[in-house]
């Protein structure tokens, strides 16, 4: 049983190397939407640390992502410069940040975020916290999009350019490279970093889940009065979970905007919010597992729909646009899994069990 385990391991971990290799043949596209499958698999473990194992609700987790990726776009392009004459003379060609500064940074601050998100909704639960998450997404949307007045910092909606791409160790992952008579393309380098950061934070997330923090979150969604009473700090605990939870959907920003290179208000929208948190229910809540299947469904799903939007669209004469149909189908595809499997597609085991002894 052992040496199975061992092997699907290894399998799985083989098939992750060489699966930009196959991607590459059908175009750099699909490269493409698997190195933005890995960022949403990082927010949505993110997220997971909120509402998989403390059990808070919070459809404002897009504002953590646009912290991340705009403090990358302003450490890591002319726009600064351009905008103010100090920063020019002393940075006359912008700031270039390291990658290296940059991870703990975006953490650093997106956990801040967070931790000032938790202070007003500590006593809030259930759908009052729901909102009001939602509306310190939105806060934060709408303050990047008008803050290009009186001072120009975010340059609003039409958002900032020119951001550098990542250099690991002198590679630049948006160059094309040959290793061993293999032409890499840039998409595939950026592949293996968002890889090796999704493992890191997978790392974490089981690490935490078996800690006595994660146990204490779990006691917290469970019975909140319960777990006051055999003395966890509920206040602390909940306020690291926001913190924590955060911190992964700076990184992922951060990694967004290096790789986009360019950012706007429009990228982190209300529907960005929803679709992370339908992936955590989607795939299982508390379930990383899970999580991870989610993730990577409803971020592929929208392009495999592609393919099935353009001759529904051609059978109307165009009279249904493509994109409303995609989401009509992606709409229709989630009432149909979440109608056949509650608990979600890969729920934890002990859920399943709760679940099914009460069914």
């Amino acid at each position: 049983m052992k040496n199975k385990k061992i092997l699907s391991w290894v399998l799985g971990g083989i098939g992750l190397l060489v699966l930009p290799f196959i991607l590459q043949y059908f175009g750099n596209a699909w490269v493409r939407i698997a190195d933005l499958a890995l960022l949403y698999v990082m927010l949505a473990l993110g997220l997971n640390i909120v509402v998989g194992y403390a059990g808070l609700l919070d459809l404002g987790y897009v504002a953590f992502y646009a912290v991340g990726a705009y403090m990358f776009a302003l450490m890591a392009s002319p726009h600064l410069a351009e905008t103010f004459e100090g920063f020019a003379a002393m940075f006359p060609d912008g700031l270039h940040t390291s990658i290296w500064l940059v991870i703990p940074l975006g953490m650093l601050i997106a956990a801040c975020a967070g931790v000032l998100l938790g202070l007003p909704v500590l006593r809030l639960r259930g759908d009052y916290l729901a909102i009001v998450t939602l509306g310190f997404g939105e806060i934060i949307r709408i303050f990047v999009n008008n803050l290009d007045q009186p001072v120009n910092i975010t340059n609003g909606p039409k958002g900032i350019g020119q951001i550098d791409s990542v250099k690991v160790f002198g590679f630049d992952l948006a160059k094309r490279h040959e290793f061993f008579g293999f032409d890499v393309a840039s998409v595939t380098m950026y592949y293996y970093l968002f890889l090796v950061l999704v493992l890191f934070t997978v790392l974490i997330c089981y690490r935490l889940q078996d800690s006595r923090i994660g146990r204490a979150w779990m006691a917290i969604r469970e019975d909140e009065i319960a777990a006051k009473a055999m003395g966890i700090n509920v206040r602390n605990m909940k306020l690291l979970a926001f913190g924590m939870g955060a911190s992964f959907g700076g990184v992922a920003g951060a990694m967004f905007a290096a790789f986009q290179g360019f950012v706007s208000p429009e990228s982190f929208s209300l529907m960005e919010s929803v679709m992370i948190v339908a992936m955590v229910v989607l795939g299982g809540l508390g379930h990383i597992p899970g999580v991870i299947l989610g993730a990577v469904l409803l971020s592929a799903l929208p392009e495999a729909l592609r393919y099935v939007a353009g001759p529904l669209q051609e059978m109307t004469g165009g009279r249904l646009d493509a994109s409303i149909l995609r989401q009509l189908l992606i709409a229709l595809a989630m009432i149909v899994i979440m109608l056949l499997r509650p608990r979600g597609l890969w729920p934890t085991p002990e859920r399943a069990k709760n679940l099914d002894h009460v069914s």
